[in-house]
């Protein structure tokens, strides 16, 4: 397109319907009148990514990609002897691994708070449909995924589902700045609000101005009401800063959460909430401190200092 006014004007009006686009989509929350068009754009574009994905990353899953590791080592040690080959099959090997600890790690979490969830792998990283920051990952309303779902993994919290396609779904990220997740202290129970910063830690409103916070402290979801978006238990972050209350009716707390939202590979939808709550038993033990090496000085007489008890 050449650069002429007339184009000027027409990418001027794009941008403005664009905005205006997403200034509705924000403030309808789920009765947004584009849900309809972004639930279109899940099933048409989904397949795409998933289909991508798989060319891109043929190992599936962590389960199948480590046990046919030696399979596959054996074929390609028979082919290919140079240096080369031998890296990037070593390269392989350790990403297998990698996914089968997060793998383990989510079985681990889930055991613990009573989860039922369904594992999925991330296949896509940013806003493919919207402005936000999303994930998509390779399973849809086909795998029994519903919209306000939640999402975690081997970590803590992940997000909760948005969007849902046939074979796909969009995960808003803790760390998204529309997203709002109530928390509760551990051991003290003390209320808040969690809101995602970006790659800032999550700020909290604490309900209780006058609680008793201090660094290290930790916080887990509260739940929803019939367990949508959020199921309770899930452990969110630990507090790294407190601001002065200064005699406000609530506090400001700030969270370092314990996912790394920008290493996300192998997560869980949760597609059954637990019988009870969990409370505080899914976070993970706590680091035992480390001791105070002490160091003993024995001081030794000199030759020409008297003895105690004899005459010099």
């Amino acid at each position: 397109m050449r650069d002429t006014r007339e184009s000027r004007l027409l990418l001027v009006l794009l941008i403005a319907i664009a905005f205006a686009l997403i200034t509705v989509d924000i403030r309808g929350g789920q009765d947004s009148p584009v849900q309809g068009a972004r639930q279109a754009a899940a099933t048409v574009f989904g397949p795409i990514e998933n289909g991508v994905s798989s060319a891109v990353n043929p190992v599936g899953n962590a389960i199948a990609a480590v046990r046919d590791s030696d399979s596959r080592h054996d074929r390609i040690a028979q082919l290919e002897h140079d240096n080369t080959a031998l890296k990037a099959k070593l390269g392989s090997d350790d990403r297998n691994r990698s996914r089968l600890n997060q793998l383990d790690k989510m079985l681990k979490t889930a055991g613990a708070g009573q989860y039922g969830i369904k594992g999925a792998e991330v296949i896509a990283i940013g806003a493919a449909q919207g402005f936000s920051w999303t994930v998509t990952i390779d399973v849809g309303s086909n795998d029994g995924i519903q919209r306000d779902m939640t999402v975690l993994n081997g970590d803590g919290l992940v997000g909760r589902v948005t969007t849902v396609g046939p074979d796909t779904a969009t995960v808003l990220l803790a760390n998204d700045p529309d997203f709002t997740v109530g928390t509760r202290m551990e051991a003290s129970d003390e209320l808040g609000f969690a809101s995602g910063q970006g790659d800032r830690p999550l700020r909290v409103e604490m309900l209780n101005g006058k609680a008793k916070i201090k660094r290290g402290d930790r916080l887990v979801t509260f739940g929803s009401q019939a367990d949508k978006p959020f199921v309770p238990g899930v452990p969110v972050g630990v507090v790294s800063r407190v601001d002065p209350s200064g005699g406000d009716l609530t506090r400001t707390i700030y969270v370092t959460p314990y996912v790394a939202f920008s290493k996300l590979d192998i997560v869980g939808v949760v597609v059954e909430a637990p019988r009870k709550d969990p409370r505080d038993t899914v976070l993970p033990a706590k680091p035992k401190p480390t001791p105070t090496p002490t160091v003993t000085v024995t001081v030794t007489p000199s030759a020409s200092e008297p003895v105690t008890g004899q005459t010099p």
